[in-house]
């Protein structure tokens, strides 16, 4: 086949999909959500039925929108295994809007009686809040603006607390707010920023929410590379039909729950793999030190080494047996599993997820927005160990990286495009060529990171600068074997 793909035919909705009225509103319609939360969600309503049809929200920017809108709100979910390619059509979205075009727009749909459950993947930025306090920042801009504009919420926090209120005031029943994004207690933080500004805009709001609506924790779990033009393409070569967007994603899937909902409505999510628990704590720590830690170890140290993908990073015998020992050294030793969930098994099927070629899983990709990442992957197996009397050089390393990353500059002199709230003022440690000590010191002076009483730590401080000068004398790759 030749010429331009989207002169093919263009995807569209089957004309035997379902036709849900609308139960859910997803802030934050990413490609995450269409490749895990949204199929499952799809299958739910395929075996036990109920109007669980998605309205997807844009907070910032139109592109997906458009792109969705032709086709019907449907799109591909691409799954890559190691054997090849298996694909099916996703139908659950049934429309969406962008919230910048009409913010009232949204909040009618937030608070219209047929939706009982808004959720959430904004990323860590998304919240505003401080990480190492898990408050609500209210110096962030969108905050600023959301106290200034009643009528126009530019942030997740703020669209929830004027959609909450307009269903109080109507007399209604609150939503279930239910993030689905990599934050420890996530359910918590949210209501926590939630109660936050509420309690600035109007206290009586901020009794209600307190006393009726519910923030459940819940961990999400499949790797889902952001994708590109050139899978695009692909697709598009393969079916003869134009998806404009496409979701990539591995095999493997886990949602875990904590069963708490709004009079009780919800999907029949437990009917489809669904983890439907008491207490998503485990489960999410685990995810998020085992997963999340060393995905966040193999993005720094790798893109600083050269690897663009996280499989090419595991392809590296000093990388790869980099993580194993930080799983077992530092990251297991300080962790409770879930219940029946044997750690060395789960690590072990890690490995293999991360080495799967069909995952072309960027980097840099993952390397985006750890000054909001660290403190949830890494700085509480750190305090951790240090409160037990062991020295986690394998994390000092990490954290190390991170910084030599936020530098802007690699280890062959080119400059890294930073992608992070706070690059600028990250960047300006490293000015002057100030040296290893300085430098960790300039860091840990960033409280909205580093707890006090971590950075506060002499054997943090000394740890993280004999590890930045290891990463600067030999390079990530070495310092990597060396440790391994």
């Amino acid at each position: 086949m030749t010429g331009d793909v989207t002169d093919l035919p263009r995807l569209a909705r089957p004309a035997d999909a379902p036709a849900p009225g609308i139960g859910i509103v997803h802030l934050g319609l990413g490609a995450f959500f269409r490749a895990h939360g949204a199929l499952y969600i799809e299958e739910a309503m395929a075996r036990s039925g109920g109007d669980w049809g998605i309205l997807g929200v844009s907070l910032r920017h139109a592109d997906l929108r458009d792109r969705l809108e032709p086709q019907d709100y449907a799109y591909t979910a691409c799954e890559l295994g190691p054997e090849g390619e298996s694909l099916r059509i996703g139908t659950a979205v049934r429309s969406m809007l962008v919230a910048p075009e009409d913010p009232d727009a949204v909040l009618a749909a937030m608070a219209d009686p047929g939706v009982t459950i808004v959720s959430l993947t904004v990323t860590e930025k998304g919240y505003c809040h401080a990480p190492a306090t898990g408050r609500l920042d209210f110096a962030h801009p969108d905050i600023v603006r959301d106290l200034a504009d009643a009528a126009r919420p530019v942030s997740a926090p703020g669209f929830l607390c004027r959609a909450l209120d307009r269903r109080r005031k109507a007399g209604l029943r609150p939503f279930t707010v239910m993030s689905c994004d990599n934050l420890p207690e996530n359910g918590a933080l949210l209501q926590g920023v939630v109660l936050d500004l509420a309690a600035r805009m109007d206290a009586e709001l901020a009794r209600w929410i307190e006393a009726e609506c519910v923030f459940p924790c819940t961990m999400v779990d499949r790797i889902a590379p952001a994708t590109t033009d050139a899978d695009i393409e692909r697709l598009a070569r393969r079916t003869g039909i134009h998806d404009a967007a496409p979701v990539m994603h591995e095999p493997f899937r886990q949602w875990v729950i904590e069963d708490r909902f709004v009079d009780g409505r919800r999907p029949a999510l437990e009917a489809v793999g669904v983890e439907l628990v008491e207490d998503v704590r485990p489960f999410e720590h685990m995810k998020l030190r085992c997963l999340n830690g060393t995905h966040s170890a193999l993005a720094y140290l790798g893109y600083l080494a050269g690897a663009e993908t996280v499989s090419d990073a595991v392809a590296r015998p000093a990388l790869a047996g980099f993580i194993r020992r930080l799983w077992d050294d530092e990251i297991l030793p300080v962790l409770t599993p879930p219940p029946g969930v044997d750690l060395a098994a789960y690590t072990h099927a890690l490995t293999e997820r991360y080495a799967n070629p069909g995952i072309r899983h960027r980097t840099w990709q993952i390397a985006m927005d750890g000054s909001l990442k660290l403190p949830q992957r890494i700085l509480g197996s750190v305090s951790e160990n240090l409160a037990a009397g062991r020295t986690p050089r394998g994390l000092f390393l990490v954290i190390a990286a991170w910084m030599r990353y936020t530098s802007g500059v690699g280890e062959d002199g080119q400059p890294i495009d930073v992608r992070d709230p706070m690059a600028d003022r990250l960047r300006a440690v490293w000015q002057d060529g100030a040296e290893p000590a300085a430098i960790v010191s300039g860091y840990l002076a960033f409280d909205e990171i580093f707890p006090g009483a971590l950075a506060a730590d002499p054997a943090f401080s000394a740890g993280l600068t004999e590890a930045l000068a290891d990463l600067l004398r030999d390079g990530a790759e070495v310092a990597a074997a060396q440790y391994a």
